[in-house]
């Protein structure tokens, strides 16, 4: 979970460094931020990062994945103390042949392995690690979504369209089935049609267990359970959706999108929601304790 005794940013203006992954949530993140006052300064995932990056926040630069020395020398060259984690990183990079050659892990990376995730490489861990890394450095990692909050989706229904009786029987299955595969930080999706698990969510992603359930379930009508765990930092790797989320439900016959109000990103909401009402999705925002009323009413 997001550190009890984190700090919550500042009103007045502070530089805050932002290492980015891909996709739009680093550019929300920026934009934000700098509407508060703050001023931002980015160190892209080389191969990951949106240029968009380079007209929304104050410095801009990239660095390769394996590269966490010049990451750090890069923050504290520009006073950074504070800094935020956004955007996805392919964690299939890290499995890719030549690895090693292709990203150059510079000595700060090779320890932070060593150091913090020599037990196994699960998305926690790996994350945390570089966490600690930086924190040698004291650069104090903090949750994006303290900037804006207003990504995080509210409870209720974004849609017109609702789930039939059947798909929230598909909901509550799958609800409890993507919190143990969370708990045991595996992934955060689970894509059910009648009751049966068609494909868990790996190292994927979930548009892409999203296109493996369209193979596996030619009939398409399935539903889309995406989940926090149940020790979710809210420092990294927090469940989001977007349009293309919609677009691979489109492309591979899912017709209902469940996923945990209050600690889901949703970005772009405005056109999440008018595609998925196009589309003739339904998308249903839940909290885990009101879950079992909602199935019932």
């Amino acid at each position: 979970m997001h550190e009890p005794n984190a700090r919550k940013p500042n009103l007045s203006g502070e530089r805050i460094g932002l290492l980015a992954g891909g996709g739009t949530f680093p550019v929300a993140f920026a934009r934000a931020a700098r509407r508060q006052g703050h001023s931002v300064y980015a160190v892209g995932v080389q191969g990951m990062a949106s240029e968009t990056l380079a007209d929304v926040c104050d410095g801009f630069v990239t660095s390769p994945l394996g590269r966490i020395g010049r990451a750090i020398r890069l923050f504290k060259r520009a006073g950074i103390n504070r800094a935020v984690m956004a955007g996805k990183i392919e964690k299939t990079e890290l499995f890719r042949r030549l690895r090693w050659l292709r990203h150059l892990p510079d000595w700060r990376a090779i320890h932070m392995l060593l150091r913090y995730a020599s037990k196994d490489k699960k998305d926690d861990t790996l994350l945390l690690a570089v966490i600690r890394e930086f924190q040698r450095d004291q650069i104090i990692f903090e949750s994006a979504l303290d900037y804006c909050p207003e990504l995080l989706v509210k409870h209720g229904f974004l849609t017109r369209r609702k789930p039939s009786p059947a798909q929230w029987r598909d909901v509550r299955f799958g609800w409890e089935l993507a919190k143990e595969i969370g708990r045991l930080d595996i992934g955060q999706t689970v894509i059910v049609n009648d009751t049966a698990v068609i494909a868990v969510e790996a190292i994927e992603g979930t548009d892409a267990a999203i296109r493996r359930a369209g193979q596996l379930c030619e009939r398409g009508s399935f539903t889309v359970v995406k989940v926090a765990k149940p020790q979710q930092d809210m420092r990294f790797d927090v469940p989001t959706i977007g349009t293309q989320t919609l677009q691979a439900m489109r492309e591979s016959g899912g017709r209902v999108l469940a996923i945990e109000s209050d600690k889901t990103i949703v970005l772009e909401q405005p056109e999440v929601i008018d595609l998925a009402n196009k589309l003739g999705i339904a998308i249903v925002a839940l909290h885990a304790h009101e879950l079992k009323t909602k199935m019932a009413s």
